[in-house]
Formats: C-alpha cells, sequence, structure tokens
C-alpha cells in the first residue's frame, strides 16, 4: 500500500512540474534512441553481411593469378592463370565440385542510343549455380552455347536500369559489346555490392569461348571460382587446389606460390567484425548520453529535496520514517526514467524506420538492445537518484519544519 501511494505522489509530482520533467528525461531520451537506433544500424550491417555470405555460398573458393619468384624474390610479372590450369583443377580435383573459369574485362556496350563502359565477364554455363544466381527473365546459355562460341548475352540485375529499359522487354533483344553484336537472352538476379569497388549487378554475362576467341583474343583467366564439394572442409578443399595448381604449374617443394587462394567468407566475416567493432564503439559513445541525463536527473533532484524541504519536515512530523522519505524521491527518480526511457525507445524505433525508408540503410532492431538501454536508463535513475534520496531522508525534523 505504501509502495503504490508512494508512486502515485511520484507521478503526481511529474503532473505538477511538466516542464521541468520534461527537461529532465530529455537526456534520457536522447540516450535511449541513440542506443536503439545505433545498435539497429550495427545489426542491420550484420545481417547484410551475413546475407552477402549467405549469397556467396558456404563452401566457395577463388583462385587468382599471383607472382612468380626467383631466388625468393618476387617478380614484377603476375604469372598467368589458364584453361589448361582449370582443366587440371576440374579433371584432379578430389574434393571439388565445380570449377569456374572467368576472364573480365571493362568494355563499352551499346543499345539503342544508350552508351555504357562496364564489366563484361566470360564465364561457363554452370555460372548461376556456382555463383548462387537465379533467372527472373530468360534464360542461361547452355554448355552447347559456349563450344558453339554463340554471342549470347545474360545482364546484370542493375543492366536495364542503366539502359533506361525494363528487364523484361531487354530478352532477345540485341546490345553491342566493343560493336560486336549480341542476343540478351537472359536477366540475372539481385546480388548487391558485397564490399568492393565492383557491382556484380552491373556485368554482362557471355560465354567463355566467345570471350576468349571473339572478344578478348585471349586465354588468360581473371580468376577461378571453385566449390568444394558438401560435407569437405573449406581448409581441405584449397590444400586439394593448392596441391594440383602446384604441380600444374612446375613448382619446387618449399616454394611460393604463384597464385592466391582467397574464402570470401573470410573477406565478409573481417567486414562483420568491423561492423560489430564500430557498433559496439557508437553504442558506448550514445550511452553517454544516459550517464549526462542522469546527472540531469540528479541535479534536478538535489533541487527538488531543497524546495520540498519544509513538505518532508511535515511528512517526518506525521510519522513517516526515513525508509518512506529515501523511497518517495528513489521512486521519483527511476518513474522519470522510465518514461524517459519508454519515449526514447519510441524515438529510437522511429528513427531506424525513418533511416531504412528515406535513406534505404539496412537496419534491424534488436529486442536485446531495447531491453537492455531500457534497463540500463532505469539503473541510471536509481544510480544517480539514491544521492538526493538519501539527502532528503536525513534531513532533521525540527530544521526541516523551519525551513523558509
Amino acid at each position: 500500500m505504501i509502495i503504490g501511494e508512494t508512486i502515485k505522489v511520484a507521478f503526481q509530482s511529474m503532473r505538477a512540474n511538466k516542464l521541468r520533467a520534461g527537461l529532465t528525461m530529455l537526456g534520457v531520451v536522447i540516450g535511449v534512441g541513440a542506443v536503439i537506433t545505433v545498435v539497429a544500424l550495427g545489426t542491420g550491417a550484420q545481417k547484410a553481411v551475413e546475407d552477402r555470405i549467405q549469397a556467396l555460398g558456404a563452401n566457395l573458393l577463388t583462385v587468382y593469378p599471383g607472382q612468380s619468384f626467383m631466388m625468393g624474390r618476387a617478380s614484377d610479372q603476375r604469372v598467368s592463370l589458364t584453361m589448361d590450369d582449370a582443366d587440371a583443377l576440374g579433371r584432379d580435383g578430389t574434393l571439388i565440385s565445380a570449377v569456374l573459369p572467368e576472364m573480365q574485362r571493362s568494355m563499352p556496350v551499346k543499345y539503342g542510343n544508350q552508351n555504357l563502359n562496364i564489366t563484361i565477364l566470360g564465364t561457363q554455363s554452370h555460372f548461376v549455380t556456382v555463383r548462387n544466381y537465379t533467372l527472373p527473365f530468360g534464360r542461361m546459355f547452355t554448355p552447347g552455347d559456349d563450344k558453339a562460341g554463340q554471342r549470347y548475352a545474360v545482364v546484370g540485375f542493375g543492366v536495364p536500369t542503366m539502359l533506361n529499359v525494363n528487364a523484361a522487354a531487354l530478352i532477345n533483344q540485341t546490345i553491342l559489346i566493343a560493336g560486336i553484336p549480341f542476343e540478351v537472352i537472359g536477366v540475372l538476379s539481385e546480388k548487391g555490392a558485397q564490399g568492393s569497388w565492383q557491382n556484380p549487378d552491373e556485368q554482362v554475362v557471355i560465354p567463355l569461348t566467345t570471350a576468349r576467341y571473339r572478344v578478348f583474343g585471349t586465354d588468360r583467366l581473371r580468376d577461378m571460382a571453385i566449390k568444394v564439394a558438401d560435407g569437405v572442409p573449406i581448409e581441405q578443399g584449397m590444400v586439394d587446389i593448392e596441391r594440383i595448381l602446384r604441380r600444374q604449374h612446375k613448382m619446387r617443394p618449399g616454394g611460393d606460390n604463384d597464385f592466391q587462394i582467397r574464402n570470401q567468407q573470410e573477406l565478409l566475416s573481417t567486414q562483420q567484425q568491423t561492423t560489430e567493432t564500430f557498433s559496439v564503439l557508437l553504442a558506448s559513445i550514445a550511452a553517454v548520453s544516459l550517464v549526462v541525463g542522469g546527472i540531469g536527473i540528479m541535479n534536478i533532484m538535489l533541487v527538488s529535496v531543497t524546495e520540498r524541504t519544509r513538505e518532508i519536515g511535515v511528512r517526518k512530523a506525521m510519522g513517516a520514517t526515513r525508509r518512506n522519505i529515501l523511497l518517495q524521491f528513489l521512486i521519483e527518480a527511476i518513474a522519470i526514467c522510465m518514461v524517459g526511457g519508454v519515449v526514447g525507445i519510441l524515438v529510437g524505433a522511429g528513427g531506424a524506420y525513418w533511416m531504412s525508408e528515406s535513406l534505404g540503410w539496412n537496419t534491424l532492431i534488436s529486442p536485446t538492445a531495447v531491453l537492455v538501454a531500457f534497463a540500463f536508463s532505469v539503473v541510471v535513475g536509481l544510480f544517480f537518484g539514491l544521492w538526493p534520496a538519501r539527502r532528503a531522508a536525513g534531513l532533521n525534523t525540527i530544521d526541516a519544519l523551519r525551513y523558509e
């Protein structure tokens, strides 16, 4: 009964001084809102990285050309990867389920009166399965199309927009790649930028044989995407690739590799760790607002104790104990923080929603972050309200009654 009456008195005091209570809880509102918004941004970024990892494939490796070494020194010339390397991996790889040779170059593309300079990727028909793509429009070229050197093109998801044409309307249309006509037979699903300078949605995919003999005029590969067999640890797949390529390149035992094997998941995991670190840092900075708000609450509560000294004396004279007075002022401080915490949650959620809808940023509100921010605001009220409450409880009854 005493607790319920004390809570009632606390909220009556807040209603009696609405402006002061509102300004007092402003620091808590800003702190809680900032924490929730920042954590929502960090969580959304982490979710985006996880989606990219899923889009890349859980067991995908990429082999790039490296440097040759002579007498322990790196040469300034890059070692080429060729179709012979890809054939050797496909033939001898015991832990490999697919090898996808790729060659790439930035070239002019023309459609109607639209001109672009974008990435042209020469690859094979199983590109969509290895790279985890689907085709919402049209189809992928077949192994027969590749072998025959057909002039077919499959465009990235963003290319129709760049050409100012509807994706479905682009199917069976002709585009010019370096002046060579290609028939568009498909549109790839959206992938999104993978954290690098290149956006896979802004590329045109053509058959590898066509790229080798009709467009690029070279046998040198930019890279090889390699899918490790299901159930095989990614590290064992890397060892299998290294064994085959070292033998293919006739490298001496103990020498450095003249190629690079990269696990794209590791690159994205590094990005995820960086995102987590910045999220924690920004959330910590935002939490400082809560501490500042707590100091403001302590200041106002001390002022309130001074203003209500005579009231405290009257309550003590009527039988209120030190515990009753302590509880009254402590609950007032906590109530201010709780109301500020609720408003802060609404402000933070609204800010995260606005950033997602208006700015297109990835945000994901974390229930854990909401609970932690709210609990922290209550702890702030408890911590910073304790001293003013103890000061009020410690007033002498006679001195309090005489206070003017």
